[in-house]
């Protein structure tokens, strides 16, 4: 054996956790017992000596405060969800519907003389850029919504600079037009603010002001018909409330298994994020998208900012600081589009973990210095809402579970108790799958997902606290559209030993 491989296989043998206790240091030139004889190792026992006083003065010091840090990360997460989920199972016990708590009537339209004038004025934005895989859907939902004809205005906000796009959107708006809806095509020369620039270009022209409610759709959304006659009621009859945000419903859940895993993530996010928030503090972050807005309180908090990329979340936070109240409408979903390919899901969670972290550092100071809400308001704020939803819970999901546990295999002195290994994290999974009870079989699947994304996410919201070189890097999220029912109905015609593959794709 050549010396080489004997120093190697020492130190394997001396490094690995089972037999490191098992050698004592007694001088730097002790003699050291190997198959082919003895080895005077003062190099070598020089190297221990190091390796052994660093890892006792410097690796495990740091690693038992990690794991401390972690530990009571874990014990404010678990409390959190476990509070959202009592909420809502309160919420469904009591049949708490937001028709009853809140006045709501349909609107009466008995009096023909009368009946289009009881129907207020509401535009309806939809913000798009080189969508032409959707744009023909979206704008077409939009245009059949039941709402008279000139009571409604449909404002399309086409930022594309592809050709094809603007192409497409040009002859549906042409098409609507000419069957009488009464519809705007508004094109900027640039791309500022990317879609809050668009969303508050739309805002500033003048036919806007005859209008009371702003209904917001992304491209790939496609609202039923009675939408409006749906959400508009708590607007009219409840003056309090700016803000209807109602719940996403995903068209190709099934396409494969990582649109499955983002199903569950979101189902949970909108069954108990939104729905605790809406129930119990009137407030909760805007999705941007299939919600109704009061223009007047939109202004009142300043309208549209592109400070961050979650300008829908900058919004909501602004508009609660002056007093306004939101409401969840869980029964009424909108048709939408997930993310089928991993770059796309990955960019769109960039947004979504980075904006929020940038946001909070941008709004602490001015959510404590408000007057206009409670100090339980504030605290919900920050802490609940901001600190632990969108920052304990991406940094203390890879740190702990990507790290440090994984750490503790090479580091036995390391101690982490059941309750953090086992029981909480059971008890939050269990909890996030009960969302989405079709799913429960794919259990194991999504939390890997979740760990693996759980790294690009803390990533993301770093970059948000720092404000470093990514933090407002707005990439649109890919949609397929109509390329999307055809791959769905290729897929269905595939013979079903193929399936299980492409299911996995």
């Amino acid at each position: 054996m050549s010396p080489f491989m004997k120093f190697f296989l020492f130190l394997y043998d001396y490094l690995s956790p089972s037999s490191f206790f098992l050698v004592q240091r007694n001088t730097l030139g002790a003699s050291l017992d190997t198959t082919d004889g003895v080895v005077r190792s003062g190099i070598i026992g020089e190297i221990i000596y190091i390796w052994k006083q660093t890892r006792i003065f410097v690796f495990i010091p740091i690693l038992k405060c990690l794991v401390t840090i972690c530990l009571v990360m874990s014990l404010l997460l678990f409390i959190e969800r476990v509070y959202m989920s009592i909420v809502v199972v309160f919420v469904k016990l009591l049949r708490r519907t937001p028709e009853k708590v809140h006045k709501w009537e349909p609107i009466n339209d008995d009096d023909l003389e009368l009946a289009n004038t009881n129907y207020p004025m509401v535009l309806i934005q939809i913000p798009m850029y080189n969508e032409k895989e959707v744009c023909q859907l979206s704008i077409g939902a939009a245009c059949r919504l039941s709402w008279p004809l000139d009571r409604m205005i449909v404002q399309v906000l086409d930022d594309s600079t592809d050709p094809a796009s603007k192409e497409l959107v040009n002859a549906e708006c042409d098409k609507w037009a000419r069957k009488g809806i009464n519809i705007m095509s508004e094109i900027r020369d640039n791309r500022i603010g990317y879609k809050a620039g668009a969303l508050k270009a739309g805002m500033m022209h003048n036919y806007v002001k005859q209008c009371e409610f702003v209904a917001i759709f992304d491209a790939d959304f496609q609202p039923d018909p009675d939408f409006l006659e749906r959400t508009i009621p708590f607007l009219i009859h409840n003056h309090e409330i700016s803000l209807v945000q109602c719940r996403w419903k995903f068209v190709n859940a099934n396409e494969c298994l990582m649109t499955r895993m983002q199903e569950m993530s979101l189902n949970y996010h909108f069954v108990a994020e939104q729905e605790s928030g809406s129930s119990i503090h009137a407030f909760f972050g805007f999705n941007g998208t299939a919600g109704v807005w009061r223009i007047a309180a939109l202004n009142e908090a300043g309208g549209w900012k592109d400070r961050t990329t979650v300008e829908d979340m900058d919004l909501a936070v602004r508009a609660c600081l002056h007093g306004w109240k939101f409401v969840y409408v869980h029964d009424v979903e909108v048709k939408n589009e997930l993310p089928s390919t991993f770059k796309a899901y990955r960019f769109q969670q960039h947004r979504w973990s980075c904006g929020p972290a940038n946001l909070w550092r941008k709004m602490t100071m001015e959510i404590l210095q408000n007057k206009k809400v409670s100090a339980w308001k504030k605290l919900y704020l920050i802490y609940n809402f901001f600190f632990i939803r969108k920052i304990v819970v991406h940094i203390f999901t890879f740190v702990f579970y990507c790290l440090i546990l994984p750490t503790t295999v090479l580091f036995p002195e390391l101690q982490v108790p059941k309750w953090a290994t086992v029981y909480f994290p059971t008890t939050i999974t269990i909890l996030n799958a009960i969302a989405t009870p079709r799913s429960l079989h794919l259990l194991v699947f999504w939390i890997l997902f979740e760990n693996v994304m759980s790294m690009h996410r803390t990533k993301a919201t770093f970059i948000g606290l720092l404000e470093a070189g990514r933090v407002n890097e707005w990439v649109v999220t890919e949609k397929l559209g109509d390329t999307l029912k055809s791959k769905l109905i290729g897929k269905a015609t595939t013979k079903l030993y193929t399936r299980f593959g492409q299911r996995y794709s």
